[in-house]
């Protein structure tokens, strides 16, 4: 299906699940594969069992993460790729700091939730890492396969019409935002191919939202019921679109993005 043009507004990627968006100015795709670093990391919320020699996929549940723990809304993080370094900013200064790679590191992080969020903790909190010894990096995604999720401008609007009142692109927590997309537009990509200069990306999924969604990232508070207004105002409870990379390049804001 052939779409109007449409260019992305921004990238991000989430280094620890349920942790803080980390814009991109560019980046790389590579078949088969996430955004790099996307949800490297996670939080483990009691024990699940996960494997680091054979990583698989467990439901966010098993994780610290926005649909029950929105707490973690209010905290400001950055990751340094190269040094693999977490830093949590909570109330205005920085609270821990450590190297993921490191059990030095993890346990300042481990030690940062014990204290943050005691009353949610179903064990003690643990960082899970998806660097894997077969150098394929697993993703601590909501989905078991290796994706790029991409939020459609125009829908994210409508849904704010619906509901009265601003909503942040970011409660949709995608790697690309997109304009010039009608709304729900999206949806109509189904198995089609997205290019994006030298990239290619097949759609393969719309996106559920659950109550993740009703958190503000700005202060960390329920007060929205997005799964709501999207079922009562549009017949479904769905935002955005997930995509796996086909052929890889480089990706950049601004960029047009195509159908084929």
């Amino acid at each position: 299906m052939t779409s109007p043009p449409a260019r992305i507004e921004a990238i991000y990627r989430y280094p620890v699940k349920g942790l803080s968006p980390q814009p991109l100015p560019r980046t790389t795709l590579s078949p088969g594969l996430t955004i790099a670093a996307d949800r490297l990391y996670a939080i483990e919320n009691g024990p699940a069992g996960f494997d680091p020699a054979a990583p698989s996929y467990f439901p966010k549940i098993r994780f610290l993460m926005l649909m029950r723990n929105e707490r973690l809304a209010a905290l400001r993080t950055d990751y340094h790729e190269a040094s693999h370094t977490l830093s949590i900013v909570s109330e205005g200064r920085e609270a821990a700091r450590g190297d993921l790679r490191t059990k030095e590191g993890r346990l300042a992080i481990e030690a940062f939730f014990r204290r943050y969020m005691p009353d949610e903790l179903k064990g003690p909190p643990k960082v899970l890492s998806g660097e894997a010894p077969s150098g394929v990096p697993h993703s601590f995604s909501d989905v078991a396969k290796k994706v790029v999720s991409i939020i459609n401008l125009a829908s994210v609007a409508a849904v704010e019409a619906a509901a009265g009142q601003p909503i942040d692109p970011l409660r949709f927590r995608g790697n690309i935002h997109v304009s010039g997309w009608p709304a729900w537009h999206e949806f109509d990509l189904l198995g089609s191919k997205l290019s994006i200069g030298p990239a290619r990306l097949k759609v393969v999924k719309r996106i559920v939202r659950c109550a993740a969604t009703d958190v503000d990232p700005a202060t960390g508070r329920r007060d929205l019921t997005i799964p709501t207004t999207l079922q009562q105002s549009f017949g479904h409870a769905d935002c955005g679109i997930y995509a796996e990379v086909v052929s890889g390049g480089d990706i950049a804001v601004g960029d047009p993005v195509g159908s084929e």
